[in-house]
């Protein structure tokens, strides 16, 4: 199948796409998170682009990708851009920039610059922020360096046993976080000293890393927090390179494994004002869920493993040049996008996800996950299912395959049934979460009204696939939006405003913490969950 070029400017960011695809997913895939207050109906007008060069303003939930495009993203169609620029959902005053005022006199003529930094286990990201205006200035983001210790946080826990360790990770993630900082002033010409504030956030074992807290306690039960609360440090006792006279604010955790990245991510999706049942999940290898209303919020930590960001998986990586990130059936045959728009040499999550979505849904796989007889399926379809030594197979035997890709006539990306079992552990892993967090509430999925996907895999994977593969609660696909880095969206948020760092504080305290793994309906759910 053909593919088209999709530029996205200001940001320079090109992609290749399927014909057909809507200019939201061309943004999704992008990186680039637009507001769908609709739900993508179109009758919001809040995610209007510009087509370039003829300056046609179209809604991107509405108009099909039929050629090459270049489009021009104002900033009030961005989700983190209209929440700090404009009214914040359900409240006026959310994101009302005022923490720069008490800079006013140290800076005088100066700017008044802030960080808003988002240290994941995986990958740091800081963005540069204007005070004043809290317009987004630059942003930067890199592996964290952390990760030679281990790709989770248990394995940073392990290692951090003695205090010598754990100065030893700290020294890491601040050394990363001020060659970030300095690539941020690069980028727009901007002093280091005109950085007066800084909000960090992370999950509670990165929190805990920065401020060079005790994290042993995180590894055994109870698995308690040595601190929850929200915390201001000189940036010299931190070592972060900025102006010394600054701040920096460390956001409030919810519990030991639902952290203040959590907590941004409610603040961003307006949980405190949420009238309706609310549902928001953050999906990683620990993938982190609150469900309820501002009157009563839960949350959750589940296992999910890391399939969705391609370990485990025979052809599987992260999302990298090279990578399946989308799978469609077309006609009676299937079509993929490769992130880049080279030759495909694996497959991330969102495809992963795409995939299996295709093989349920043309009768590759069963509702159990196994492979079926191929002989009633398409030609084209069946001709993909074969036998081969693969990656995964036990002593290198042949195994059935599902074929997405091929080099010449030789199998180059496919799926095992070891890969299906994989996604079914860590889809049911979260579904199961989700599950008994409704149970406690008594909500039917019906009576949940909107789903947020946050994070970069919520950001790109599609709707309809998550639905299909039981990932998600059975609701319309128009109550489901994704919001991106909506951590750092938040970050953002309670860097500028105080009236925001308020209800940061005060979600962290009122989002109640359940341990899914000792609720009596742990074990059914979860074996209802493996099932598609």
């Amino acid at each position: 199948m053909k593919h088209f070029t999709v530029t996205f400017q200001p940001d320079g960011r090109e992609i290749s796409i399927h014909p057909g695809a809507t200019l939201l997913e061309a943004a999704g895939l992008a990186g680039i998170v637009l507001n769908t207050v609709c739900g993508e109906k179109g009758t919001c007008g809040k995610c209007a682009v510009i087509l370039q060069p003829a300056g046609e303003t179209v809604l991107a939930c509405q108009h099909r990708v039929t050629g090459n495009l270049t489009v021009l993203v104002p900033p009030d169609s961005r989700f983190a851009e209209h929440k700090i620029l404009t009214e914040g959902a359900g409240r006026k005053d959310a994101a009302q920039p005022d923490i720069y005022k008490k800079y006013l006199s140290a800076a005088g003529s100066r700017p008044i610059l802030g960080l808003a930094v988002d240290i994941g286990t995986t990958t740091v990201v800081v963005k540069l922020i204007d005070m004043k205006t809290g317009r987004l200035l630059a942003t930067s983001a890199t592996l964290n360096p952390q990760t030679k210790f281990g790709d989770d946080v248990i394995s940073r826990i392990g290692y951090a046993q003695t205090d010598k360790k754990l100065k030893e990770l700290n020294t890491l993630i601040v050394g990363r976080l001020n060659d970030l900082i300095l690539d941020c002033c690069n980028q727009v010409s901007a002093q280091s000293s005109d950085i007066y504030e800084t909000c960090v956030v992370g999950n509670t074992t990165m929190h805990h890393i920065f401020l060079r807290l005790p994290v042993t306690q995180l590894g055994e039960a109870p698995y308690k927090a040595f601190s929850l609360d929200a915390k201001d440090s000189p940036p010299t006792a931190l070592g972060v390179g900025v102006n010394p006279v600054g701040n920096v604010h460390t956001v409030a955790n919810i519990a030991g494994f639902v952290g203040a990245d959590t907590t941004a991510v409610a603040l961003a999706t307006s949980l405190d004002s949420a009238d309706q049942a609310t549902l928001v999940i953050d999906i990683g290898t620990n993938g982190e869920v609150i469900l309820g209303t501002k009157d009563k919020l839960l949350a959750a930590s589940c296992a999910a493993g890391p399939a969705f960001e391609g370990a485990r998986i025979a052809c599987g990586s992260r999302a990298a040049d090279g990578a399946i990130e989308a799978v469609v059936l077309d006609k009676h045959n299937i079509a993929i996008d490769v992130i880049g728009g080279g030759r495909p040499v694996s497959i991330c999550g969102s495809g992963l996800i795409d995939a299996v979505a295709v093989m349920l849904d043309s009768g590759v796989i069963d509702f159990t996950g196994r492979f079926k007889p191929k002989t009633s399926l398409p030609s084209a379809i069946a001709k993909r299912i074969t036998k081969i030594k693969h990656k995964n197979s036990p002593a290198k035997e042949e195994g059935t395959v599902f074929v997405l890709a091929y080099h010449g006539h030789t199998p180059a990306v496919y799926l095992t049934q070891q890969d299906i079992r994989e996604v079914q552990l860590a889809k049911a892993a979260i579904r199961a979460g989700i599950h008994l967090l409704q149970h406690r509430l008594s909500l039917a999925d019906a009576d949940i009204k909107q789903i947020f996907l946050a994070g970069a895999f919520g950001n790109y994977i599609r709707r309809q696939s998550a639905l299909r593969v039981g990932l998600l609660p059975n609701v319309p696909v128009d109550r489901i939006h994704s919001v991106g880095n909506a951590a750092s969206s938040g970050a953002q948020l309670i860097l500028v405003s105080s009236r925001c760092r308020t209800l940061a504080a005060d979600l962290a305290r009122k989002i109640e913490y359940v341990e899914i793994a000792n609720e009596p309906l742990f074990q059914s759910a979860f074996a209802d969950s493996m099932l598609f």
